[in-house]
């Protein structure tokens, strides 16, 4: 059987997959008006005939909502409350901005509707659910546009039986519905109202995107990448969508983890720079997890990958502002019309800014696969530049710099925003367009080591081979830690886990293959937010994790101070077979002559330089090349300044100093 990773992007659309030949890449346009197109062309052109499974990486939950074209959401909540998802936390993201404006509800007003029912703080009903109104609210669903139904009352994550009552009455009219009992049983009511409404948004959508490609692989298996770092069955992703909303940039942050811990590396940023925008993660031994992502605005409370993203990207389009300053992004050319050198594009992105410079090479782009039209680009840059009153090149150097910046603000954000010095760690770089940039933004952050491994423009995708199958429980118990022994916690722990065997059963892990681990959300009593602490149940040292835990976040801790556990967390991890790095033998310092293609002029710092072009197929174990260089793949192309130097290590990734 092949089996193939697919991660979808704003320009291309990447594969890797293994066959009786071994491992193989591809790369082709993506196909914006349907993104599945591209992915199944691939697929049958990896696969033709043979049977195959897949792991896929989806960007349409997070363009359902980035666009605004999900489904036509209804919200059945309290009689009373049908308001808060529009009244929110009155967080307002610009401060000073004194024309802010809130992004619109994702759920019309008219679409709102409120049922007299309530559960209490101690999980007692104290007001009995309104059968009548409940028929009534069924009855303009069914006569309206409604596509989706989000159900969230109060207190439900405690007793969910209004939530699944609401339910069982809207049976009758066939339409997709998500309780917030079961996409996060936890309290915080805007957040989980929040979460569960993207979840009836999105899902009508993603679930006609996987049918659609069910339909044309049939019996072939189809697994979706998550948010969180682990892959979930198509059905699973069909019903809680929310949980994919970053699958392929967590793809990339999982194949980044995964190597550059095989490799020695345990301290890394992640820089991912695709067509339309840049990735960035700081890994500091473990992948980073987070509870308070915001997508377009609105709180998305399951674990996912701490990601920060940043639009600027190869396809990041170049303009001239009401100023007269020169601005990278975030608007993108994307795969149509794309880059001027694609052949459609009429405005210059910073794709075309490495090909004036000479940092791209046209007749081995994509393997030679794809041409790019260097020709065209004359006329648009010196047009241009002589808006702005610069040379071409001083030009094409700028929007390389303005970029670079761009990049540089995001990775500052997860490194010296929180305490972490980026000359400590690797900078580990992939995607189509991260090789360009990678040595030049290690320098602006002194940044002493970049990683680049083998095909790091198709990362996400090997990163989703790579990925365990994961599932993500939570419940919110509120209680004190002193009032909690090992025993107890067990009890809370065991229905999760007995719920987490079973939905990994039906992913097909068996319960020898599971990895189960627990963490609790804890927090000093009066404060607002917790801290997710690791904790190994059978030992009842929770106080004094969580006391380091807070010092270590915040720079103190009070032992004398109650401590809260707010929720316990599940997390189990079934673990399947995942590709194997090859070792190679050491080859020596001196690359073999056939490496070296040819020499061409490349410009850097507006200095011309005579530059190697080297193959990097042919690089070996022990190799040593100092730049200047460009060094070609067939998924990626990597830029060695002047005085970098690059050393292939065992496993064929490079390691620039610079």
């Amino acid at each position: 059987m092949i089996i193939i990773g697919v991660d979808t992007g704003g320009t291309f659309t990447d594969f890797i997959y293994k066959d009786d030949k071994g491992w193989g890449v591809y790369k082709l346009l993506s196909t914006p008006h349907n993104p599945a197109e591209a992915v199944l062309n691939g697929i049958k052109h990896i696969a033709k005939d043979m049977p195959f499974q897949v792991t896929h990486g989806s960007t349409v939950a997070t363009n359902a909502i980035l666009e605004r074209k999900g489904a036509v959401t209804t919200l059945i909540t309290n009689k009373g409350f049908e308001d808060v998802i529009e009244i929110g936390r009155q967080n307002r993201s610009r401060l000073y901005d004194l024309k802010y404006r809130g992004n619109p509800s994702l759920v019309a007003e008219d679409f709102r509707f409120g049922v007299s029912c309530r559960i209490d703080c101690n999980a007692k009903e104290v007001e009995k659910f309104d059968d009548n109104r409940a028929k009534e609210i069924v009855n303009m669903i069914e006569n309206s546009k409604a596509e989706s139904v989000a159900i969230c009352f109060l207190f439900s994550f405690l007793n969910p039986k209004h939530e699944i009552k609401m339910k069982k009455l809207l049976e009758k009219i066939n339409i997709p519905v998500s309780m917030s009992h079961e996409i996060l049983s936890e309290f915080r009511e805007y957040e989980r109202l929040s979460t569960t409404v993207i979840n009836a948004y999105v899902s009508p959508k993603m679930k006609r995107y996987i049918n659609n490609i069910i339909e044309e692989i049939g019996d072939n298996p189809l697994r979706i990448m998550q948010s969180n770092g682990g892959s979930i069955s198509a059905a699973t992703a069909m019903n809680e969508s929310v949980r994919t909303i970053l699958s392929g940039p967590a793809g990339g942050a999982v194949g980044a983890f995964e190597i550059s811990k095989i490799s020695g590396f345990n301290k890394v940023i992640t820089f991912d720079m695709g067509g339309t925008s840049t990735d960035v993660a700081l890994i500091d031994e473990k992948l980073p997890l987070t509870l308070e992502s915001t997508i377009s605005g609105f709180p998305v409370k399951v674990p996912m990958i701490d990601i920060h993203t940043v639009g600027a990207g190869g396809g990041s389009i170049a303009a001239i502002d009401a100023g007269g300053s020169l601005t990278v992004g975030p608007e993108s050319a994307g795969a149509d019309p794309g880059p001027i050198c694609y052949g459609k594009g009429t405005e210059i992105t910073v794709t075309d800014a490495n090909l004036f410079l000479g940092r791209l090479i046209p007749e081995r782009f994509l393997g030679g696969e794809m041409s790019l039209e260097f020709d065209k680009l004359k006329k648009y840059f010196e047009d241009m530049a002589s808006k702005i009153g610069l040379t071409p090149v001083e030009l094409a150097e700028g929007v390389l710099s303005v970029a670079n910046t761009a990049m540089e603000r995001a990775i500052r954000v997860i490194s010296v925003e929180r305490g972490f010095d980026p000359r400590e760690f690797v900078l580990f770089s992939f995607g189509g367009a991260g090789g360009l940039h990678a040595v030049s933004l290690a320098k602006l952050l002194n940044i002493p080591k970049v990683f680049i491994p083998k095909n790091p423009g198709i990362l996400s995708a090997i990163g989703m081979l790579m990925a365990d199958v994961i599932k993500d429980y939570s419940h919110t118990i509120m209680k004190n830690v002193n009032d909690i022994d090992e025993n107890i916690l067990s009890e809370y722990f065991a229905p999760i886990k007995a719920q987490a065997i079973k939905d990994l059963n039906k992913e097909g892990i068996s319960e020898d293959s599971i990895i189960m681990e627990y963490y609790l959300d804890m927090r000093y009593k009066g404060q607002s937010y917790e801290i997710i602490v690791p904790i190994e149940p059978d030992k009842n040292n929770y106080s004094e994790n969580f006391h380091t835990a807070h010092e270590k976040t915040y720079g103190y801790s009070n032992k004398h101070k109650v401590v809260e556990i707010v929720n316990i967390r599940l997390r189990a991890r079934g673990i399947p077979e995942k590709p194997v790095l090859e070792k190679q033998e050491y080859a020596g310092e001196t690359p073999d002559k056939s490496v070296f293609c040819d020499k061409k002029d490349v410009i850097f710092d507006n200095k011309t330089y005579e530059t190697d072009i080297i193959d990097r197929n042919g690089l070996k174990y022990g190799n040593k090349i100092t730049g200047p260089a460009i060094i070609t793949e067939y998924t990626s192309t990597i830029v060695v300044p002047p005085k970098s130097t690059v050393e292939i290590d065992v496993f064929g990734n490079m390691i620039i100093s610079v």
